[in-house]
């Protein structure tokens, strides 16, 4: 996935609501950037950190900057992390084109944005990625968005409670019992990563969906990225602790 346009340095201020960052450009302006990431962001909100923007052409938007990637030290020195959530989905479509994950080859066709699972209130989940094939059980795929890291080399998932994504993980296993494929593919956006643990402190409930839907046949694969200023790819695949 590559950046639409060259991203802008500058300094990081502070991040507040959520979606809003305050920065310093370069030249000393200051500036309010949409941070495209609903999550604590742990360790990668520090005062002073050197981050990267991006910044639309439409005239429309009320704030024309994104907030992309920012250089955190997770105890090698300083390296790119990505912080925009937007993000997993179309370099986990890239990597699909170009048959770059082995687990996930051999599929005639990929469809995203899928409705399936229960719906609830008039409203349904849709899945990230369906991948069909008339000779094989369909594959339904969902991607996560990894950017903790509070153990050097170990990236961690959720970096806050989130109930729809245990949701997410019951719905990917009703589809295995169903008779089709599930996958849970987390996408961690620092490239220094070795493994990947589940951060159980943080949102026990999510942990326990996690070991339910593995017990119930839903796969679970990691893999890095590749980062810099231009791009961000997938880079590889890495063990997930128990």
């Amino acid at each position: 996935m590559r950046f639409a346009s060259e991203l802008v340095p500058a300094t990081l201020i502070r991040r507040y609501k959520r979606f809003l960052a305050d920065v310093e450009l370069a030249d000393g302006t200051m500036i309010t950037a949409h941070v495209a990431n609903p999550g604590a962001m742990t360790g990668l909100q520090a005062e002073g950190a050197r981050v990267w923007l991006s910044k639309s052409p439409s005239l429309a938007r009320k704030l024309p900057y994104s907030w992309e990637l920012v250089e955190a030290d997770f105890g090698g020195g300083l390296e790119l992390t990505g912080v925009n959530t937007m993000h997993p989905n179309p370099i986990v479509a890239e990597a699909l084109a170009a048959r770059a994950i082995p687990e996930l080859t051999g599929y005639a066709t990929i469809r995203r944005e899928v409705k399936y699972g229960r719906t609830i209130n008039g409203k349904g989940s849709r899945v990230d990625f369906l991948l069909e094939d008339p000779s094989r059980p369909p594959c339904y795929v969902e991607v996560k968005n990894v950017h903790l890291m509070r153990r050097a080399g170990i990236a961690e998932f959720p970096d806050s409670v989130t109930a729809r994504g245990a949701k997410h993980l019951d719905e990917l296993a009703e589809m295995v019992t169903s008779g089709a494929r599930a996958v849970m593919l987390f996408v961690i956006q620092i490239g220094s990563a070795r493994s990947f643990a589940l951060a159980r402190d943080i949102d026990p409930a999510y942990a326990r969906a996690f070991d339910r839907a593995r017990t119930a046949g839903v796969e679970a694969l990691a893999w890095t990225c590749d980062l810099t200023r231009h791009d961000i790819r997938l880079g590889r695949s890495v063990p997930i602790e128990t």
